[in-house]
């Protein structure tokens, strides 16, 4: 039988010794362990009565066994629903009432919350240690397991993204969305088995887990697991390493680290940047004190990877680089649609297999989003220069981009415009050389009310995520409006910025 994504990812190292992950602290994991480990996980799926095309839920701390979970989701043509860490039971409820999983699996700690929002869901404990209820059941199941037939356009996962209103969208992924990125990224940024990838990104988004842990298992690498990033743990680790892929936020902690000098670099040949746009200045900073010239990319839920800087040729600043390969990018009319020529400013519009299928029980939502001919509408302005290089300009929907993670203003001034002596709010995203960007809320009071901005803080964060927190409350008179009565953010993150 063939299964279209594990195959050439795990399955063709079943008897491996080669290593696959070095886990911090200290112990090797081969290939051969791992895919085992990803059987014993399988039996333990169809002990419990999943089959083909459920859903797993799985929020919990990044580890070895939680990679394997994702293994044996693709090996039993389950579907993986990877979900952040911090989020809230609030924000819980909804993705497992919306994707309606058969499995959840999150830490022992949460597990009494957890209970309240399964929907008719099981549930099975996995901690940071690798202790819990799935290990328990793991280490007793059978190592052999007979893979799922899987075809191309069989899901593999659906991760959970936004638009400024309405409801969470569940982004379908399929087995060839992801094979296929991952086909082309190892090609292009010349991954080989080889190369050992320092791995400190979270699991639980495209970055970390279908480009990091793909590329590398397609091409037989090799990763140094860490749970998360620590610089002096990073830096500790560099000679042993010869790629790292990241954030903004990794280069510039790097860069606030003495010891981070040209030598302690020396063995690198790669290092990547994405999920928020790089400062020119980190940058220029990062070349000077290295050698090393960030590779940046760009890439979306809906879409993995769509464009990236050339490996050998210039790595320019202030752009995404090229279209992949087989992929396809254009610029378009916002209002229209029509291609726009080469230089002017629109909507980036992308095409290829690695574009999604559409969003989880939404058909009109992929219909506004994912036009007939197969190009995603993917709600960034920018533009292509004369030399070809793609740069994002801003965002339609005035996403925010903070240390990786997607931060929505309606969902903050929502909570906000809710509380007491508030008349309205405006959420935005100012330029941050750590995070990318940084949150800033600004507040109407209604008439004669004063406001306290630690209050109103104190009243939002307990139901969002720690990521989406504002970094800064202003209490304002009024907000800056068009001669439609539209919010202009734009002046509202010029005012803000630095």
């Amino acid at each position: 039988m063939t299964n279209v994504l594990f195959d050439p990812l795990f399955g063709r190292h079943t008897d491996s010794t080669a290593p696959f992950m070095f886990v911090e602290g200290g112990g090797t994991l081969t290939y051969g362990a791992f895919v085992t480990l990803s059987a014993q996980l399988a039996n333990v799926f169809a002990g419990l009565g999943l089959a083909k095309g459920d859903r797993v839920a799985l929020q919990v701390a990044k580890s070895p066994m939680a990679l394997a979970v994702y293994a044996a989701c693709v090996r039993s043509g389950l579907v993986l629903l990877p979900l952040n860490t911090a989020y809230t039971t609030s924000e819980l409820s909804y993705f497992l009432g919306d994707a309606e999983p058969r499995l959840v699996i999150c830490a022992g700690k949460d597990a009494a919350a957890m209970t309240e929002i399964l929907n008719g869901a099981a549930l099975l404990t996995l901690n940071a240690n690798g202790t819990g209820s799935l290990s328990d059941a793991a280490a007793i199941a059978a190592e052999n397991h007979d893979v799922v037939a899987c075809a191309a356009g069989d899901l593999a996962a659906i991760l959970y993204t936004s638009g400024t209103t309405g409801r969470s969208k569940g982004a379908m992924l399929s087995h060839a969305n992801l094979l296929s990125n991952a086909t082309v990224l190892a090609d292009l940024w010349q991954f080989t088995d080889k190369d050992v990838l320092l791995h400190a990104l979270p699991i639980f988004h495209t970055h970390g887990l279908f480009v990091a842990v793909n590329v590398v298992a397609l091409t037989g690498g090799a990763m140094i697991f860490h749970a998360a990033f620590k610089p002096e743990a990073v830096l500790a680790d560099l000679p042993r390493a010869t790629a790292l892929m990241g954030v903004p936020t990794f280069y510039t902690r790097l860069l606030a680290e003495p010891a981070f000098t040209r030598d302690a670099a020396a063995h690198m040949r790669l290092f990547v940047s994405g999920s928020a746009p790089l400062l020119a200045d980190t940058h220029t900073q990062f070349e000077a004190r290295t050698g090393h010239r960030i590779l940046e990319r760009y890439g979306m839920t809906e879409t993995n990877m769509n464009a990236s800087n050339p490996y050998t040729g210039e790595r320019r600043s202030g752009t995404v680089g090229f279209a992949l390969p087989g992929t396809e990018i254009k610029i378009t009319d916002p209002n229209t649609g029509a291609e726009l020529p080469q230089g002017e400013t629109g909507m980036i519009e992308v095409r290829g297999p690695n574009v999604f299928g559409g969003y989880w029980r939404m058909p009109e939502k992929t219909a506004e989003e994912l036009r007939e001919n197969g190009f995603f509408i993917t709600g960034d302005l920018g533009q292509i220069d004369p030399d070809g290089y793609l740069m994002i300009v801003g965002r339609q929907k005035d996403l925010i981009i903070s240390g990786g993670y997607n931060i929505y203003p309606k969902e903050i001034e929502v909570l906000l415009d809710a509380l007491p002596g508030v008349n309205e709010s405006a959420v935005f995203g100012v330029p941050n050389a750590d995070f990318g960007e940084e949150t800033i809320a600004v507040v109407v009071p209604e008439t004669g009310i004063t406001l306290d901005p630690a209050a109103l803080l104190a009243e939002i964060t307990p139901h969002l995520a720690r990521f989406k927190h504002p970094r800064r409350l202003e209490i304002v008179r009024d907000l800056p409006r068009n001669t439609m009565g539209k919010v202009q953010k734009n002046i509202l993150r010029k005012t803000y910025s630095g």
